[in-house]
């Protein structure tokens, strides 16, 4: 058992950690931060680190930015909290709603605000709902997501997540959300089958479901145009057109959930640019506030706005909404956050830096581990194999995914595991020598990975 400092003992002993096992947990104890600076962070043994994971796919202007920490503290001082019901608000929640619209990637007219891409998405299905009473549609109410897809961890926001541990024991998903096929043409293409032929496969399945279902009981359709805590699957070229069609045809709101892949993270300012989606409303958190601050939007188009204002006349109030909708602290934060985006022009940034991250991450394909190396933007996965031709998997106990994060760990760069994918995800102010210091490090990793694996034969385990 590893010797565990007092600051460790007490975490153990008080908080509960999300997504951990918290049975060993109590043996391994807690990595312990204490400080981030840039695109680093430092343990609480002053040990540095890459972080490459940018916390959750979310600190895109990395640690310490002064200008953040002064937008909060000027508007801690000058005005710490206010709510917004009531017709009561504040300055910025309509500059930050103002800069929303204005970069929305459709026509939106509103902003509802939250606390994070949990409640966002939560939001949105609740909105769904209410749209289709205003317009007298009582039956159009349920909801399709997709098998791997990330949304959340709400009763609600968690059914429309595709991953079975959120559901397991949980009693979820809740009825009326569906899912349909994963677009992840490494695991799941035919043999012999092209990508074409893949995409108009997934576009027939989700038409097949919608059509079992009924068209008049389908209301909405939520993706990520990259689905992040599902493995980093990137879909293939052709994808959402196809998808889109389908929609369209059945009368089907499209929901883009941009938590992971908004404000620049593939080289548009958001995901749905970068594949084509044209959707009706998206979901927003995460690097809004570059993580500083806690919160999270959704957009509003104006046949959702007026359905809204038909409603809430209808009962005499818009039923919904949080004490921190739109908090002033964090609305600042988020405010700062969009204006640098735009003067330093961050997107440009992510596009002259993403061909080194995606050659550094295509090379790991050569690795005898590596079944895909995967990316787009500043975005990316390694999927770990047994078998690069076969593509089998590792035996679980292995734990593969783990040890190579570890391994990344112990030469300085933090990532994720999900499974046996590792995933990639910098603060966009990354440089080129930065990301191949990233990826000099992962190569070190997989390379005493390999060795174990090679010396222990964990792959005819």
């Amino acid at each position: 058992m590893p010797s565990l400092s007092n600051a460790a003992v007490r975490d153990i002993e008080t908080v509960i950690h999300p997504y951990t096992n918290l049975d060993a947990f109590r043996t391994s104890g807690p990595m312990i931060l204490e400080r981030g600076e840039g695109i680093h962070v430092w343990d609480a043994d002053g040990r540095k680190y890459i972080e490459g994971m940018a916390g959750l796919w979310c600190t895109s202007l990395g640690y310490s930015e002064q200008e953040l920490i002064d937008a909060a503290t000027e508007q801690m001082k000058q005005l710490p909290f206010t709510h917004i019901f009531g017709g009561k608000s504040h300055e910025r929640a309509a500059e930050v709603a103002e800069k929303l619209k204005a970069i929305a990637p459709h026509k939106a007219s509103k902003v509802l605000f939250c606390g994070s891409g949990s409640e966002a998405n939560d939001q949105q299905m609740k909105l769904v709902w209410y749209y289709n009473n205003a317009l007298g549609r009582p039956k159009k109410k349920k909801i399709i997501s997709r098998i791997k897809g990330y949304h959340g961890v709400t009763v609600a926001s968690a059914s429309l997540t595709g991953l079975p541990n959120n559901h397991r024991d949980f009693d979820l998903p809740i009825a009326g959300v569906l899912h349909t096929d994963c677009p992840n043409f490494y695991r799941d293409a035919h043999p012999g089958e092209t990508e074409d032929e893949f995409t108009t496969r997934m576009a027939a399945n989700l038409e097949k479901m919608i059509i079992k279902e009924d068209p008049d009981t389908v209301a909405a359709f939520i993706a990520e145009p990259i689905m992040g805590a599902g493995g980093v699957i990137i879909p293939p070229e052709g994808y959402f057109p196809k998808i889109q069609a389908v929609l369209n045809k059945y009368d089907i709101y499209f929901i883009a959930d941009e938590v992971i892949c908004g404000f620049g993270r593939t080289g548009n300012m958001f995901g749905s640019q970068t594949f084509g989606i044209k959707p009706d409303s998206i979901s927003v958190a995460k690097a809004l506030s570059s993580a500083y601050v806690p919160i999270g939007a959704v957009t509003i188009g104006e046949d959702m706005y007026q359905a809204m204002i038909d409603e809430s006349k209808k009962i005499g109030t818009f039923g919904h909404g949080f004490t921190y909708t739109a908090h002033p602290i964090a609305a600042a934060v988020a405010a700062k956050t969009l204006e640098i985006y735009e003067k330093r022009n961050i997107v440009g940034h992510v596009r002259s830096v993403a061909p080194r991250f995606e050659e550094r991450m295509a090379k790991l394909n050569d690795h005898p581990l590596v079944g895909q190396a995967r990316a787009k933007g500043l975005i990316g996965a390694i999927e770990l194999v047994a078998d690069k031709e076969t593509k089998r998997n590792f035996d679980a106990k292995a734990a593969m995914g783990v040890t190579v994060q570890k391994a990344c760990e112990k030469h300085g760069v933090i990532l994720r595991a999900i499974g046996d994918v590792v995933a990639f995800c910098p603060p966009l102010i990354v440089k080129e020598a930065d990301i191949d210091e990233i990826f000099d490090a992962t190569e070190k990793a997989l390379n005493d990975v390999e060795h174990v694996v090679a010396k222990e034969g964990l792959r005819n385990a």
